[in-house]
């Protein structure tokens, strides 16, 4: 799509570099997954970019898709992230991220649910918030373990949670940095990604319930509990960062919701014909199968070489 024939091949071509005492580092050209729970459908996909196909160099985007828990009291992270451009080791840094508050997630993953179910809008994103920062911060510590400097040894993160249970259909996204969060309702796009906002301050006693349309402003008491990262040194001074990013929203039957990293949120709102394609895909009374996500997701667009991350989420 686009104004003409994209410049690179349309298969991958060049193997990344391969260390013989290093494999553990290497990085597929594509991953997929997907789980259906209670009343959604997902469907998750990542994709190394043209650009980087064709120079030989790995997928800097990094994506983990993990269930805490069991039945209905289950707890799914979907969470991607993406290095920083033209570092050697921006795909390591994009996997520790998913891995960090992979782990962090998981911990307080009971409670999480608990307060996720209870829709306890009460003071803020401060639990999300800190644990994303701690997250964060923890690349910095492994920046000067590595002999690298804290800005290229960074990533952006993107995360949604959600429930396994079937009468809950709250969905929480939090994150720092670029990336897209759309709706798809009734056959059209919006765009729903939330303000960025550097602090998170209480709202003042009395203050109403922010109606559906206001979901942005939705916050859950999450209560994280003591964990590791309280044991853990404090990481060296943060550079200049992205702010952070939360939304509640409340999904509706038909409804689908897509989040993404820059690879595929940039040629969404860029290119209208790869809006009205995806529109046309999604909208069925039926998730696509993850064959049919994956020719989807990479759809190409010409001026778009980047990595594609993708979690889409249908609901019944």
């Amino acid at each position: 799509m686009g104004s003409g024939p994209p410049t690179y091949d349309p298969e991958p071509t060049a193997l990344p570099h391969a260390e013989p005492e290093e494999l553990g580092e290497l990085v597929a050209d594509t991953v997929l997954d997907g789980a259906r729970y209670g009343t959604w459908t997902l469907r998750s996909v990542s994709l190394r970019g043209d650009s980087a196909r064709y120079r030989g160099e790995p997928r800097r985007d990094a994506l983990l898709t993990a269930r805490f828990g069991t039945g209905d009291h289950a707890l799914v992270l979907v969470a991607m992230a993406t290095g920083a451009r033209a570092t050697p080791e921006a795909h390591l840094a994009a996997a520790e991220a998913c891995r960090w508050i992979g782990r962090a997630v998981g911990r307080s993953h009971q409670r999480l649910a608990e307060d996720i179910r209870a829709t306890r809008r009460a003071d803020l994103k401060a639990g999300l918030h800190r644990l994303t920062d701690r997250s964060l911060g923890r690349l910095r510590t492994s920046a000067l373990e590595r002999g690298a400097r804290p800005e290229e040894y960074t990533a952006t993160l993107s995360c949604l949670l959600l429930p396994a249970d079937p009468y809950c259909r709250t969905r929480v996204f939090f994150g720092v940095g670029d990336g897209g969060l759309f709706q798809l309702r009734d056959g059209s796009w919006r765009d729903i990604e939330p303000r960025a906002t550097e602090h998170a301050p209480p709202e003042p006693p009395g203050t109403p319930e922010p109606a559906e349309e206001d979901d942005d402003r939705l916050t859950l008491d999450l209560g994280v509990p003591q964990g590791p990262y309280e044991q853990l040194p404090e990481p060296p001074p943060p550079p200049a960062r992205d702010p952070f990013r939360f939304q509640v929203s409340l999904a509706r039957p038909g409804d689908a919701l897509l989040m993404c990293t820059p690879g595929l949120a940039e040629p969404l709102r860029g290119e209208p014909a790869l809006s009205a394609y995806l529109s046309r895909r999604w909208s069925g009374r039926r998730p696509p199968g993850l064959a049919a996500f994956l020719a989807d997701a990479r759809v190409r667009v010409k001026g778009y070489a980047d990595d594609r991350t993708a979690a889409a989420l249908w609901e019944a």
